[in-house]
């Protein structure tokens, strides 16, 4: 039964953290994280092209920090810094906060984010791409930059057929019983003249060995993930570089 859960919620606390990082009692618990939806729903409905991946939301006091990771960081820049700037005053007078911080992390590579993957795949298929050739080329390219396996689904009128269905196309392995397996999901919808298509994407990164910082804006280029950092050789760099400065006996 594990296709049937969030494989990021079953996840959580193991090796990936949460995206909001507050703490509220039984009178404010709420407020906030109705104010975290708002907070997310605008800045995807305000930066909509921007290749959004994730918002990551912290509080401390009277201060709100909104941390964007995205593929597209010059669109929410802006030309000397004017864009964020405008975003900035915008969240304060959404939240009502005095003290506003964003900052801008961007994603080296968006091939191995799945939601950048399924919205890639939506606007393809949008713009009347077929859906088979869309799929096949986000798989293309993620498995080229190093994930250990990628499953994508789509359910609705394929085609403009008249009755819905389901397809799934997948290349390599997405073990979701296993909980050491960093696994991304992004699960989105494309509006099409036939009506909605909706699309799944589960990623697989690769099985985290060693302990990982849960901080949702940490990045760690020194996890061990088997099959995820070695290059195309098949062997880690740091074995070719002990080897190449063995002596000769």
């Amino acid at each position: 039964m594990g296709q049937k859960t969030n494989p990021i919620a079953s996840r959580l606390g193991i090796v990936r953290g949460w995206d909001s990082s507050w703490y509220g009692n039984k009178h404010n618990y709420a407020n906030k994280l109705i104010e975290d939806n708002k907070i997310r729903k605008y800045l995807n409905a305000r930066i909509n092209k921007g290749g959004i991946a994730k918002i990551v939301i912290e509080r401390m006091l009277d201060k709100l920090i909104v941390t964007i990771h995205t593929s597209r960081p010059g669109i929410i820049i802006g030309k000397g810094g004017q864009e964020v700037d405008r975003i900035k005053e915008e969240l304060k007078k959404l939240t009502g906060k005095p003290d506003v911080q964003i900052n801008i992390l961007e994603i080296r590579r968006p091939e191995l984010d799945a939601v950048i993957v399924a919205e890639s795949i939506a606007k393809q298929i949008e713009g009347r791409v077929n859906y088979k050739r869309a799929v096949k080329m986000a798989i293309q390219n993620t498995m080229r930059m190093g994930a250990e396996g990628i499953k994508v689904k789509v359910g609705g009128r394929l085609g403009g057929a008249e009755i819905a269905r389901s397809e799934e196309i997948k290349q390599g392995r997405t073990p979701l019983h296993t909980y050491r397996m960093d696994i991304d999901y992004a699960n989105l919808f494309a509006l099409t003249v036939y009506g909605k298509i909706g699309i799944k994407v589960w990623i697989c990164k690769g099985e985290v060995l060693s302990k990982r910082d849960l901080n949702p804006n940490f990045v760690s280029n020194n996890d061990k993930r088997v099959g995820f950092d070695k290059p195309m050789g098949g062997r880690d760099r740091d074995d070719r570089r002990s080897s190449g400065n063995r002596r000769k006996k």
